[in-house]
């Protein structure tokens, strides 16, 4: 099969970008008020440089500029950095049941989050912008929990680093409860931040986790040749010249920072980082150079499609964006959970 430059197949990459590019016209054009995928085509180009003329009234152009673009690139931006940091974490922890979800990643960034929703007006003047920062804390420390606790109590196999995750997630979501009861007065704006949804996105929500988007995409995408590496083992990493513990912190690091980016902003969203790689990995094959850059695509176009089903299956109502994604990802999870047993035994 023909390869890019970073190793990536060039079929599965260009038919992902595809794939992404499919999911936008869809997403910007799903809604109680019709737009055609031709309109919304000829409106973005009328907003270049010597773009031809709008086909909008000026009400439509509002709704798809100030409304549902800036929703879809949210979804587009939460599923890459969700997808690509399960990605992540499952090649340094050489864990296929590695995820931001599952390993107290996600719990640790909304116990940050809901900290300063409660808190933070007591620190700073413009708490908002701090949101990223503490998600970026807790994050860490539920991911360094889970693995000391399945290293050390457990013996690091797979399901221990599970049921090790599992038990710092539920800590966790006790604490962020405790917290979220100190601050009644924010209390549905916290519930319906916990749902994990899109709707409340906007493009002031997309600047403020673009820098933490760039730097932790950046850094994954880089370190799929060392993730490569690290899966030779350890000694045979340090004979190539590689240094293991630095690479597991950068990388744990970078992961954790794009799992808090986009907790920040749509709240806990399961299952992303466990379903979108394990179907890209069946695709491209074992190599994070190519695993890494198509599952930030795939996850991408994956929760802009979710985000569809969940604004439109019970419409006017409108589902939170994670309860469909635990529709789709738990049966998921148990599948790959009897696969992994099954070669295990």
């Amino acid at each position: 099969m023909t390869r890019g430059v970073v190793g990536v197949p060039l079929g599965w990459s260009a038919g992902s970008l595809v794939a992404l590019a499919v999911a936008v016209v869809f997403g910007i054009s799903a809604g109680a008020a019709s737009l055609s995928a031709a309109d919304i085509v000829l409106h973005l180009l009328s907003l270049l440089p010597f773009g031809t003329e709008t086909p909008l009234t000026e009400r439509q152009a509002a709704l798809l500029v100030e409304l549902r673009l800036p929703r879809v690139i949210m979804g587009a931006v939460v599923g890459a950095l969700l997808a690509t940091a399960g990605a992540a974490y499952q090649g340094v922890f050489r864990n296929p049941l590695a995820d931001p979800y599952l390993l107290g990643a996600a719990s640790g960034a909304g116990l940050g989050a809901t900290a300063i929703i409660v808190f933070g007006s007591e620190f700073s003047d413009s708490p908002r912008a701090l949101v990223p920062v503490a998600a970026f804390a807790g994050a860490l420390v539920g991911v360094a929990a889970a693995y000391l606790l399945g290293t050390t109590a457990g013996g690091g196999g797979t399901s221990s680093l599970v049921l090790a995750g599992v038990a710092v997630s539920s800590f966790l979501a006790a604490a962020q409860t405790f917290v979220q009861q100190m601050g009644t007065d924010q209390l549905q704006r916290i519930y319906a931040w916990l749902l994990g949804g899109l709707g409340r996105g906007g493009w002031d929500d997309v600047r403020l986790i673009a820098p933490y988007t760039v730097l932790g995409l950046l850094i994954l995408l880089v370190c799929g040749y060392l993730l490569d590496m690290l899966a030779l083992g350890d000694d045979k990493a340090v004979s190539l010249g590689l240094n293991p513990a630095i690479v597991r912190i950068v990388v744990i690091s970078a992961a954790s920072l794009a799992t808090a980016a986009a907790v920040s902003v749509s709240g806990l969203i399961g299952f992303v980082g466990i379903v979108v790689p394990h179907i890209v990995r069946r695709l491209v094959g074992s190599s994070y150079r190519a695993i890494l850059p198509v599952t930030m695509i795939v996850g991408a176009a994956f929760l802009v499609v979710v985000d569809i089903v969940a604004r439109t299956v019970v419409s006017p109502a409108e589902l939170p964006i994670g309860v469909v994604t635990a529709f789709l990802g738990a049966p998921f999870f148990v599948l790959i959970l009897r696969t992994t047993r099954h070669h295990a035994t």
